[in-house]
């Protein structure tokens, strides 16, 4: 069967405030950057030409009409955005330090994205997707838990490949415990994990990486794996194989964003390549892309609106 969509993402869409300078009366200035971790993903994948779907939920408030029209005006399907007409749209505060790292306070007690139920969840976008991407922020809380363990019975069922970027933030879980619960539950599921170095610290228990995803393949067997270093690049583990491919250096204004920039353009070379036979060339073409939009990424604010063009990337790659 063709299918409709090449990525279709489900989960959190949310504003990041990001710290932009400061008013005549020494108030620090915040800017509304639309964001979430799989929106971002889709929309780096529409900047490369593919057909994205999100489910989720905003509130039925300014910033959720803001999210719809943003994410619309970049390509995004929304046919499965739902509006909330109690709860409002869930809003992140980034306190970014002077290397670029940040900090992230929430206000999502609740927020819209929690709020999504089971029987909203338009799952024929679901089954028209080749790839099911989640992260594990739906997962925080219920109903958009149940929501989303749903959405991964019909992915399977459909024959997606089912994609996952944990994403941890400590602050949304009421114990890290949990956090680690409801990744290892996710880690049952997929196909393709993105996972960043101080999360399979966290999550295996083992200070050295490869140690920590040799632990997660012996146990889950998932067949492809995307490890982020930050500005150290990253590594790709399949079939036996460790490719690694150094990061750029770039002038770093902020890094949110990146990791999902670096998934959005590294599904898109599982799109292009297939899953089953990758060579050590594919994944070190992969990487290199991956690592190069996720550069350019950090040299602006904001993730959703900020994603590079096809010709910058290749351009970085150039360089």
């Amino acid at each position: 069967m063709e299918k409709k969509y090449d990525v279709a993402a489900m989960g959190e869409l949310l504003i990041d405030f990001a710290m932009n300078g400061q008013s005549e009366q020494g108030n620090n200035c915040f800017e509304a950057c639309p964001g979430g971790a799989p929106c971002n993903v889709l929309a780096m994948l529409g900047k490369l030409g593919r057909k994205t779907a999100f489910l989720g939920k905003v509130g039925e408030d300014q910033f959720g009409k803001l999210l719809k029209e943003t994410i619309e005006e970049v390509g995004v399907d929304t046919t499965g955005l739902r509006m909330d007409q109690e709860i409002p749209t869930t809003l992140a505060f980034v306190h970014t330090f002077p290397d670029g790292d940040r900090d992230f306070s929430f206000y999502r007690k609740p927020g819209a994205d929690m709020m999504l139920r089971e029987e909203e969840v338009d799952y024929d976008v679901i089954r028209q997707a080749k790839i099911f991407h989640f992260g594990t922020l739906s997962m925080t809380d219920e109903p958009v838990r149940s929501a989303t363990k749903k959405a991964l019975e019909v992915a399977k069922e459909a024959g997606c490949l089912i994609s996952l970027d944990p994403n941890l933030r400590p602050p949304l879980w009421k114990s890290l415990d949990e956090a680690k619960k409801m990744m290892e539950y996710g880690f049952r599921y997929c196909d393709i994990l993105k996972i960043s170095d101080n999360e399979i610290q966290f999550v295996s228990g083992k200070e050295d990486y490869d140690e920590g995803i040799q632990y997660l393949q012996e146990k889950y067997h998932i067949p492809l794996i995307f490890l982020t270093m930050g500005k150290d690049g990253s590594r790709a583990y399949y079939k036996g194989m460790r490719v690694e491919k150094a990061g750029y250096r770039v002038d770093t204004v902020e890094t949110t964003g990146a990791g999902d920039t670096f998934c959005g353009s590294a599904l898109n070379g599982v799109l292009e390549r297939g899953i089953d036979n990758l060579t050590e060339k594919d994944l070190t073409e992969i990487l290199d892309f991956a690592n190069a939009a996720a550069a350019i990424v950090t040299t602006k604010k904001g993730a959703i609106r900020s994603m590079p063009e096809q010709e910058e990337v290749e351009e970085m790659l150039t360089k």
